[in-house]
C-alpha cells in the first residue's frame, strides 16, 4: 500500500513493492530497488531515500525523526529481515544483518557489514569497510576484498529476485 502524505512517494524504474508493504509520505525509491513483505517505510515527518539496487527485506521498519533526521539508504544496500532503521544514513554497498537496529544520526560507512542483531546507538559514525557488531555495536575489523564483494553479490541477487516477482505480475 502506498499512502499519499505530504510530498508522496517517488518510484524509479523496475521497483518492486510487495502487496502488503506500507509506504507512507515522502519516500523516494531508486531504480531496481525492492521493498519486501510486511515492510513499513514511514516518511511521514521527514524523508526516506532508498537508492538504486537496494533491498529492504521482510518485516523491516524504516522511520525518521521529525524535521531533524531523514533515513537515507544509498545504492546497493541490503537490509536484512526485521531490521529497524531510524533517522540514519547507510552509505553505498552495505549489508545490515537480520534483526539489527540503527538509531538517529548514525552513519554506516560504505562497503560495511552490520552483523545480525547489532544495536547501533545514536550519533555513531563507522569508517568504510568495517565489520560492525554487538550491542552497543563496535567496528571490530576491516573487511577483506572478498567480503566487500559479497555485499554487492547480495544486492545483485535481490535485483534478480525482484525481477522474477515483477515478471509474474
Amino acid at each position: 500500500m502506498i499512502a499519499r502524505l505530504n510530498k508522496g512517494t517517488t518510484k524509479g524504474k523496475k521497483v518492486f513493492i510487495a502487496d502488503n508493504a506500507v509506504v507512507i509520505g515522502d519516500v523516494t525509491l531508486g531504480d531496481d530497488s525492492s521493498i519486501w513483505y510486511n515492510v513499513v517505510l514511514r516518511g511521514d515527518v521527514e524523508r526516506i531515500e532508498i537508492g538504486g539496487c537496494t533491498n529492504v527485506q521482510d518485516g523491516s521498519v524504516i522511520h525518521v525523526t521529525k524535521d531533524k533526521y531523514p533515513t537515507i539508504l544509498k545504492d546497493c544496500v541490503t537490509i536484512g529481515h526485521s531490521v529497524t532503521l531510524h533517522g540514519c544514513t547507510i552509505e553505498n554497498n552495505v549489508l545490515v544483518g537480520i534483526g539489527s537496529i540503527i538509531l538517529d544520526n548514525s552513519v554506516i560507512g560504505e562497503n560495511s557489514i552490520v552483523a545480525a542483531g547489532s544495536l547501533v546507538p545514536p550519533n555513531k559514525t563507522y569508517e568504510p569497510g568495517s565489520l560492525i557488531m554487538g550491542s552497543p555495536a563496535k567496528a571490530i575489523k576491516k573487511l577483506s576484498d572478498a567480503e566487500i564483494q559479497s555485499i554487492r553479490d547480495y544486492a545483485d541477487r535481490y535485483v534478480m529476485y525482484k525481477n522474477v516477482y515483477l515478471d509474474r505480475k
